[in-house]
C-alpha cells in the first residue's frame, strides 16, 4: 500500500512538472503613450526598420568592442612608439580589408546606430577613438564627412534615451 502511495505521488509530481505552465514569466508594464503608439501602423513600420538596422550593425559594434580591447592590450605590451605605430597601421589595414565592403553599404540610419553602438561597446565615442589612434586632423575630416550625412561622431549611447535599441538588444539575447 505504501509503495502505491509513493508511486502515485511521484507520478503526480512528474506529470505536474511536465504539463505545468512556467510561473516565472517576465512581465513588462509599458507606459500608456507607448501602448498607444504601438497601435499606430507608422510607428510599427519605423520600429521594424529599427530592429532590422540594429540586427545588421550590432555584430560590427560587438566586433569593434572586442578588437578595441584586444588592441589596447597588445599596445601595452609593445616596447617602443615605433612598434605601436606599426601595429596600429597593420591593425587598421586588417580591419579595412575585413569590413570595408560591408560598412560602405550601410545606410545613413544604420551608420548613426553603429556610432551609438560603438560607444556602447567601447565606452568611447567614435570621434575620440579616431582622435586617439589616427590624430586630430583625421578625426576632424571624418566628423565633417559625417555632418554631410547629418550624423555626428560624438554621439554617445544613452540607454535611457535609446531605450528602443536597448530593448531590441535584450530581446535578441545579446545582453
Amino acid at each position: 500500500m505504501k509503495r502505491y502511495i509513493w508511486i502515485s505521488i511521484l507520478f503526480l509530481l512528474i506529470t505536474n512538472k511536465l504539463f505545468a505552465q512556467p510561473d516565472t514569466m517576465k512581465q513588462y508594464d509599458l507606459p500608456p503613450f507607448i501602448v498607444e503608439a504601438q497601435k499606430d501602423p507608422e510607428y510599427e513600420k519605423r520600429y521594424q526598420k529599427l530592429i532590422r538596422d540594429v540586427k545588421k550593425v550590432l555584430p560590427y559594434a560587438k566586433m569593434a568592442g572586442f578588437r578595441f580591447q584586444l588592441m589596447e592590450q597588445n599596445l601595452q605590451l609593445l616596447p617602443t612608439e615605433k612598434a605601436r605605430k606599426e601595429y596600429l597601421k597593420r591593425t587598421e589595414e586588417a580591419i579595412k580589408e575585413q569590413f570595408m565592403d560591408d560598412l560602405v553599404n550601410l545606410t545613413v540610419s544604420q551608420g548613426k546606430i553603429l556610432i551609438k553602438l560603438i560607444h556602447r561597446e567601447t565606452g568611447k565615442d567614435t570621434y575620440t577613438l579616431l582622435k586617439e589612434y589616427r590624430g586630430g586632423f583625421t578625426a576632424f575630416y571624418w566628423q565633417g564627412l559625417a555632418r554631410v550625412f547629418s550624423a555626428d561622431l560624438k554621439n554617445e549611447y544613452n540607454p535611457v534615451e535609446d531605450w528602443q535599441i536597448e530593448n531590441i538588444i535584450k530581446t535578441l539575447g545579446f545582453e
